[in-house]
């Protein structure tokens, strides 16, 4: 298929994933019966959903419409800190549940499935990091919140990727080295951003790793208009051909105020559901992921984002001890200090 054909269908499965996400093959009874079950036990158990921008549409829609939010790691955290509910339901991945627990010990902490974990996680297991940064006690060891709560409780500061610059330059301008951990995509932008001396865990990100630059150069031939957006978490040759580098809210918030009618974007697919709210008159395109000759062009979507199915979310309501998520109180507590460190800097930088 010629390549302006294969673009031409990959915008129009933007539309489509919104319109009918990955829960396609239930029918729509099936999701409807769901969809109320859902709401139903929410209200009898007492629970609010919190779900990532990765999650299926369906699921963002579902946690809109019920009260809860649609957000990044750490203001589902947040969020599910200040909500008066009881029960949280964590549609992401594991480590966001093991965050909301850290940051409400009180709280039920539930997730569809405690299957969908991260590569970011699993690249990064405690033993060899904490080994890694005993050979450097002279480094302050930062963490990106893709992390478990073991890493993070082995670390003096936990970042996202929306404060991560600002917290190595302040670490910078104190004179600190900085072991990184775990994303090396990340942790090389951060590097040359804010120029401190970092030394970079090797961990990746299986969807943004997988973003090509030779593609998105191609794609941009073809859409010269276009402001391309980028998640930090993508290779460097495809941040250097970025308009726009940021977070997950920053690339949303992008869309809406970048003075632009077309949008490429690197990074997970389940961000189009919040971006068309954000600029419904705006077009949003897929950046490529595969070279010549694949199945698909772009394949930017979470196999563990994507288990957060309505199905399993609806049983988990009904047996709530069978996927808790369960912290334990001393790795919890040296958790925190991290946590509490990057929470109170970013509120003073308001």
């Amino acid at each position: 298929m010629p390549l302006a054909s294969t673009l031409h269908s990959e915008r129009q499965f933007v539309q489509d994933f919104i319109e009918h996400p990955r829960t396609a093959e239930l029918t729509e009874q099936e999701r409807e019966y769901y969809i109320d079950r859902i709401k139903q036990l929410l209200a009898e158990k007492n629970a609010v959903i919190v779900a990532h921008y990765y999650t299926d549409p369906v699921v963002q829609a579902l946690a809109e419409e019920t009260g809860g939010c649609v957000s990044d790691s750490l203001e589902m955290a947040r969020f599910g800190r200040d909500h008066p509910a009881s029960t949280l339901v964590v549609a992401g991945v594991k480590f966001m549940g093991e965050t909301a627990k850290i940051l409400t010990p009180e709280k039920t902490v539930i997730m569809p499935t405690l299957e969908a974990t991260c590569s970011l996680d699993i690249g990064c297991p405690i033993d060899e990091f904490s080994a890694f940064c005993d050979e450097h006690p002279d480094r302050t060891v930062v963490v990106y919140a893709n992390t478990s709560a073991a890493v993070k409780a082995r670390a003096d500061w936990v970042v996202t990727s929306s404060c991560a610059v600002d917290i190595v330059e302040h670490l910078r301008d104190n004179g600190e080295k900085i072991i990184w951990a775990p994303d090396k995509h990340l942790g090389a932008y951060i590097e040359k951003q804010s120029g401190a001396d970092m030394l970079l865990w090797n961990g990746s990100c299986i969807v943004h790793e997988e973003f090509k630059a030779k593609g998105l150069s191609d794609l941009k031939a073809l859409y010269p208009e276009a402001k391309v957006l980028v998640h930090p978490e993508s290779p460097a040759a495809v941040v250097e051909l970025a308009d726009m580098v940021g977070s997950t809210s920053q690339l949303i918030q992008a869309t809406r105020d970048i003075d632009a009618q077309q949008f490429i974007v690197a990074t997970d697919q389940g961000i189009f559901y919040k971006m068309q709210q954000a600029a419904q008159d705006k077009e949003l395109i897929i950046a490529p992921t595969a070279g010549e000759g694949a199945t698909c062009r772009s394949c930017a979507n979470c196999p563990w984002m994507a288990m957060n199915a309505l199905q399993k979310m609806a049983e988990t309501l009904e047996h709530v001890g069978d996927n808790e998520v369960f912290v334990d109180a001393e790795l919890a507590r040296r958790s925190m200090i991290p946590l509490q460190r990057m929470l109170d800097f970013t509120a003073s930088r308001k």
